[in-house]
């Protein structure tokens, strides 16, 4: 297993899956998506898995402006440059990934 957590050090959800995966002794690598964001392959990546409408956190600050953007493309692109839009934990397992806190998915990668 290859785990890679991008997360907000603020993010609780987040704080809940580095926890889930320390109790279970796997490995895994934290990314602060504030920081270092994504990378356009990664974020494909996880789209293809969760659906783009799932990614965004409809908490974040500037969520209302993804509405009024009619092509994904566009949207996309808004996401890779604020990554604050992306809802966190990203969890990705290889081409497998979660958005969120979902320990009953991770349960069955292991």
């Amino acid at each position: 297993m290859n785990i890679q957590i991008f997360g907000k050090n603020k993010c609780f959800d987040t704080k809940k899956a580095q926890r889930y995966f320390k109790e279970r002794r796997i490995k895994f690598q934290m990314i602060d998506i504030a920081k270092y964001g994504m990378s356009p392959g990664e974020f494909e990546s996880v789209r293809r898995a969760v659906g783009l409408e799932n990614m965004i956190d409809e908490k974040a600050k500037d969520a209302e402006i993804l509405k009024y953007l009619a092509r994904d493309e566009d949207k996309i692109q808004r996401m890779l440059d604020d990554p604050a839009l992306i809802r966190t934990p990203v969890v990705r397992n290889g081409r497998q990934a979660t958005v969120g806190y979902c320990p009953e998915v991770w349960k069955n990668w292991e």
